[in-house]
C-alpha cells in the first residue's frame, strides 16, 4: 500500500497556520484561563469554532495563556460546520473533540449537527456560552438577545448531558464531567454552557492543581459470566446462526474478534452502510453486499436463522419486519447493546421496538472477546479465506455517468491505496467497493441532516492525517452546497481531502418521494422535479471549490472523461491540497433503496 502522505509537497501541519506571538508563561488570573487549562488536560488536541462575544474570554485564554496549542483552534465558517467537524473528528478516533458555540445564535446554528452526533452516537463536547447571567453586568441590547435562561433546552433532548457552572471551579469540573460522558459508552454529544461574566471576572485566589485522569475512571460495559454462557449455549446449538454486526468501533483487534466469532459459528453476517464498516464485505460469511437497506440476500438469511445475534444494530426491529413482513420471527434473538440507555421521549432514533429474547445490557466489543472464549476453540465450521470477486464495474466508455463508473474510476486512481471512505451517498451501492478494515468505510451522518456531510468529512480527514490512509468522500450535490463552507477550514489548515460531489442536479431524494405520492393518488408523476431540479442556472460547484482555495474539477459529464479527472485530482491532494471534482451521475437508486420505499401498507403497485 503507498503512504502517500510522506511525500506531501506543502505544509502538512494545521500548527504551522496560525502561531500566536509568544508571551512568557503567566499564571491563571482570570475565570477562562481555569476553564482553557481544563479542556487542556482533557488531551484535547483541536477545539473547532466560528468566534464570538460570548465566549471572547475563553478564546483570549486559548490564545494567549495557552499559545492556541492543545487544544488548537480550527476556525470555522458555520457553527454547524464547528460541529460536524469534531463528528468526523469521533468517527475516526471513537474520542469526543471540542467545538465551541456562541450564545444561543451559534447553538441554533449547531443544533443539527449536534442531532447528527447524538443519532450517530458519537461523542462531541460542545462548549457554549452566554452573555453574562448578572444583568448588571450586561452590554446594551447585544449581551441581552444573546442570553438566554435556559441555553442548553435547546439541545438537551439530544445531548447526553448539559451544563450552566456558576464559577470557574464549577466549569472546571462541567468540562471534566461533560468529557467523561461523552466518551463514556454508549457515546454521544454533551453542551456546556459558559457565563461570559464568570469567564471575565478576575480570580480572587489561586486554583488548586488537576489531576484529571482520577476524575474520569474507565467504566466497564461487559455482561456478566452466567450471561454470556447463556449466549455461547444458544448459539453453540444453532444450526443457521446471524450476525447482525451494528455499531461498532474502529479497533482492528475487535474486528479480528467478530470475524474469528463469526468463523467460529459458521454464522452469516449483515453489515449497514448507516454505520462504519463492522466486518468484511468480501468475506465468503457476509450475506449480501451492505445497504442503507437489506438486500434480499441478507433478509434471506435473516429469514432462515434460527438464532439471531445483534451486535448494537441499529434498527433491529426494521429489519425484522422487512425479513418477515410482519410475521414474528421463530429465531432466537440476542441483543448485545446499550443503546436503551440514551432513549428518550423527544425523537424516535430509537427505531421500532424489536423482539428479543436474551438482552445483554453491554458493549459489544467488550463481550465478543468472552463469547469466543466460552465457545472454546473446537466449533470452526467456516474458513477466513475471503472472496476474490471484485466489483462488476461497467466500462469507462462515452456516456452518462453512473454511480458504478464512479466508483470504477475511483479504483483505477487509487490503485495502492489505503482508502477510507469518510461519507458515502445514498445512491452508492455497497457492492460496488469492498471494505476489508474498519477505518475503510466510516459511515453516514448519523441524523440524515443534509449539510453534514462535508464537515464530517474535514473531521474525519483530520485525524486520518499521518495514518497512511485516503480520505476520501462522495457525497451529494444538495449536501456538499448546504455545507460547502466547511471545505475552507480544510484547505486553511492544510488537511489533504479527495471530495466527490455526485451531482444529480436535484435533492434526487425528493422526487422519489412526489414520484411516489403522485401514484398513489393517481397524478401526473412528470411534475416531480418541480421545486427539486438545481439546474437553471446551473452551479459550479468548481468555482465554488475554487474560491476557497481547493482545486475543482469538472463538471465530468461522460464516464470516459472520469478516469483522467480522478487522476489530476488525487494528484492535487497528494501535494497536500484538496480537490473537489464535481461529477454529473444519472439520478437513481440502489434495488434495496427502492424496495424499501415500496415496502409499506397501503402502498399502489
Amino acid at each position: 500500500m503507498k503512504d502517500w502522505h510522506k511525500n506531501l509537497q506543502t505544509t502538512g501541519s494545521p500548527a504551522d497556520v496560525e502561531e500566536p506571538v509568544p508571551q512568557a508563561d503567566c499564571e491563571a488570573m482570570f475565570g477562562s484561563d481555569v476553564m482553557a487549562d481544563a479542556i487542556r488536560a482533557l488531551d484535547i488536541p483541536y477545539v473547532a469554532l466560528n468566534p464570538g462575544a460570548s465566549y471572547r474570554g475563553l478564546h483570549d485564554s486559548l490564545v494567549n495563556y495557552l499559545g492556541n496549542k492543545g487544544p488548537q483552534m480550527l476556525l470555522c465558517l458555520h457553527e454547524e460546520h464547528a460541529v460536524a467537524i469534531a463528528h468526523g473528528w469521533a468517527k475516526v478516533t471513537g474520542k469526543a473533540m471540542a467545538a465551541i458555540a456562541h450564545s444561543n445564535v451559534g447553538l441554533m446554528h449547531a443544533t443539527m449537527a449536534i442531532f447528527n452526533a447524538w443519532c450517530d452516537r458519537m461523542p462531541v463536547v460542545v462548549i457554549g456560552a452566554t452573555g453574562p447571567v448578572d444583568a448588571a453586568k450586561r452590554r446594551p441590547w447585544i449581551e441581552w438577545i444573546h442570553t438566554s435562561r435556559d441555553q442548553g433546552a435547546l439541545v438537551r433532548d439530544y445531548t447526553k448531558w448539559d451544563d450552566q457552572p456558576g464559577s470557574a471551579l464549577a466549569a472546571r469540573e462541567s468540562l471534566l464531567r461533560a468529557d467523561w460522558i461523552a466518551n463514556t459508552s454508549p457515546k454521544g454529544p454533551v453542551y456546556v454552557n459558559l457565563d461570559a461574566g464568570l469567564q471575565e471576572a478576575s480570580l480572587s485566589a489561586p486554583v488548586p492543581a488537576l489531576d484529571a485522569a482520577r476524575y474520569r475512571p474507565a467504566v466497564s460495559a461487559g455482561a456478566d459470566q452466567q450471561e454470556v454462557e447463556r449466549v455461547a449455549t444458544l448459539l453453540t446449538a444453532a444450526n443457521y446462526p446471524v450476525i447482525l454486526a451494528g455499531r461498532a468501533s474502529r479497533d482492528t483487534d475487535a474486528w479480528l474478534q467478530r470475524v474469528a466469532l463469526a468463523e467460529r459459528l459458521g454464522a452469516r453476517v449483515l453489515t449497514d452502510l448507516k454505520i462504519g464498516a463492522s466486518f468484511p464485505t468480501d468475506h465468503p460469511l457476509h450475506a449480501g453486499t451492505p445497504g442503507i437497506y437489506a438486500v434480499p440476500e441478507a433478509l434471506a438469511a435473516v429469514r432462515q436463522a434460527d438464532v439471531i445475534l445483534s451486535l448494537d444494530w441499529v434498527d433491529l426491529g426494521g429489519v425484522l419486519d422487512a425479513a418477515f413482513q410482519g410475521d414474528a420471527p421463530t429465531a432466537n434473538i440476542v441483543q448485545i447493546s446499550q443503546d436503551h440507555m440514551l432513549h428518550r421521549g423527544w425523537n424516535m432514533d430509537y427505531q421500532a421496538l424489536p423482539l428479543v429474547d436474551v438482552m445483554l445490557s453491554a458493549d459489544p466489543d467488550q463481550v465478543v472477546p468472552r463469547l469466543l472464549a466460552a465457545l472454546g476453540q473446537d466449533s470452526v465450521r467456516a474458513t477466513s479465506e475471503h472472496r476474490s470477486l471484485e466489483p462488476n464495474y461497467p466500462p469507462l466508455e462515452q456516456g452518462p455517468v453512473l454511480m458504478g463508473h464512479v466508483a470504477h474510476a475511483l479504483a483505477r486512481a487509487t490503485a495502492g491505496h489505503r482508502v477510507s471512505f469518510v461519507h458515502l451517498p445514498l445512491g452508492w451501492d455497497g457492492a460496488l467497493w469492498h471494505f476489508r478494515h474498519p477505518l475503510d468505510f466510516l459511515g453516514s451522518d448519523g441524523g440524515g441532516g443534509i449539510g453534514g456531510g462535508p464537515g464530517i468529512a474535514v473531521g474525519a480527514a483530520l485525524a486520518l492525517k499521518g495514518t497512511g490512509r485516503l480520505p476520501v468522500c462522495v457525497g451529494g450535490d444538495g449536501d456538499f452546497l448546504m455545507g460547502a463552507t466547511a471545505i475552507w477550514t480544510a484547505v486553511h489548515y492544510r488537511i489533504p481531502l479527495l471530495y466527490i460531489v455526485a451531482n444529480n442536479q436535484s435533492f434526487f431524494n425528493d422526487e422519489v418521494h412526489q414520484e411516489k405520492v403522485a401514484r398513489i393518488r393517481g397524478r401526473p408523476v412528470e411534475n416531480k422535479w418541480i421545486g427539486m431540479r438545481m439546474d437553471d442556472p446551473e452551479i459550479s460547484i468548481a468555482t465554488i471549490a475554487a474560491g476557497q482555495g481547493a482545486a475543482g474539477f469538472g463538471r465530468v459529464k461522460s464516464a470516459d472523461e472520469l478516469e483522467e479527472v480522478m487522476a489530476k485530482a488525487l494528484a492535487h491532494v497528494e501535494a497536500g491540497g484538496v480537490a473537489i471534482v464535481d461529477v454529473r451521475v444519472e439520478p437513481g437508486y440502489t434495488p434495496a433503496m427502492v424496495a424499501s420505499l415500496n415496502r409499506h401498507a397501503g402502498d399502489k403497485k
